[in-house]
């Protein structure tokens, strides 16, 4: 039976992380922060897929002064992603971001450490660190330790060079690229904090290998109940990172936004372009947010029966096809016109 672990709850802007709230979908820019209207554009576009959170990479005081445009123009929460310059955290907190990702540890001087701190503190602003396994301190590198055990004892020097300047508005990643390593390493971190985690695969790939090692990494920490935020990291359109993050949440009935799209691999039964069909059928509702099934069959055998807990759906037949809704045909459609006709059906009962 499902359990969620108990995490202390932060904000991040508007959005509540971590304790029963949801679990929320992030994703990064991949343009210029400096670039305002080429990020405020993607942004844009990833709000309108779902993304609830947004990261832009912070490399300089341009991206930081940038970043004061940007957050204005948006309506999702803005994560500043910095390095090192603690210059940089200040400017971006004084900018109006909703959050911070760096690590305090490498900031330098407790001096430093202490007035981003202070600064978060008056802003209200949460600070999530990013442990990275194939990029952890020197100081771990010639330990014995498996590589998950040194990322998150990286992680607690960090937890506790804030916990020491009195700041608790924590979350944690530890990252990965074996899935593996990212899964022990969560699980380690979940018994000895109660800082919300947010969960990723990092360097997972293309689309096609990256959705998997996420759904593999994500789907288990999540099934056992950890994770507050995810982000599915993929080499591709960020889009795909949001799409792909609500269908894991959705394949464990932990998100509802968006449809439930199924479809029935191909037989020799199969008189339509089935594959083809299928694609630009999920391609049609990408953006749609209902709770609804949408189900493309590929023959009237078994389609109908097998999806019947569809909310709507197409089986196939010889060039051909029928629609029907929850389980009762409704239109028998040459296969030309299948999905220009299922489009027009399912929207007009949906209105």
């Amino acid at each position: 039976m499902y359990k969620r672990r108990k995490s202390k709850v932060i904000e991040i802007g508007n959005i509540k992380i971590g304790g029963d709230n949801p679990i929320s979908v992030q994703s990064m820019c991949n343009t210029d922060t400096r670039d305002v209207n080429a990020t405020v554009r993607q942004i844009e576009e990833l709000q309108d897929a779902g993304c609830e959170i947004i990261r832009l990479a912070v490399l300089n005081k341009d991206a930081a002064a940038a970043v004061k445009e940007i957050v204005k123009k948006v309506r999702i929460p803005v994560v500043a992603d910095i390095h090192f310059d603690y210059r940089l955290a200040l400017q971006c907190i004084e900018n109006g971001v909703a959050a911070l990702r760096i690590n305090p540890g490498n900031i330098g001087r407790d001096e430093f450490v202490k007035k981003v701190v202070d600064l978060a503190k008056i802003n209200n602003v949460p600070i999530r660190i990013g442990i990275n396994g194939g990029s952890l301190e020197k100081s771990f590198e010639q330990s014995s330790d498996p590589l998950c055990k040194k990322m998150v004892q990286s992680a607690m020097r960090h937890v506790k060079i804030l916990e020491d300047n009195d700041f608790d508005k924590i979350k944690i990643s530890l990252k990965s690229s074996d899935v593996m390593t990212t899964i022990e390493a969560y699980r380690e971190i979940a018994k000895i904090v109660d800082y919300p985690l947010h969960l990723g695969v990092t360097e997972a790939g293309t689309i096609k290998g990256g959705i998997i090692k996420s759904s593999v990494g994500l789907g288990t920490l999540l099934a056992e109940g950890i994770g507050d935020t995810i982000r599915v990291s993929l080499t591709e359109n960020p889009i795909e990172e949001v799409h792909a993050g609500f269908a894991i949440l959705k394949s464990l009935n932990l998100r509802k936004k968006g449809i439930n799209f199924i479809s029935c691999p191909t037989c020799g039964r199969c008189g339509i372009d089935l594959i083809s069909l299928a694609k630009r059928t999920e391609e049609k509702f990408a953006n749609l947010d209902k709770d609804i099934t949408i189900a493309v069959m590929g023959c009237p055998v078994n389609g109908p029966g097998e999806a019947k807990h569809a909310d709507f759906g197409i089986a196939g037949a010889n060039g051909e096809g029928y629609i029907f809704i929850k389980g009762e045909i409704v239109k028998r459609v040459p296969e030309t016109d299948l999905l220009d006709e299922f489009v027009k059906i399912v929207y007009s009962k949906l209105q």
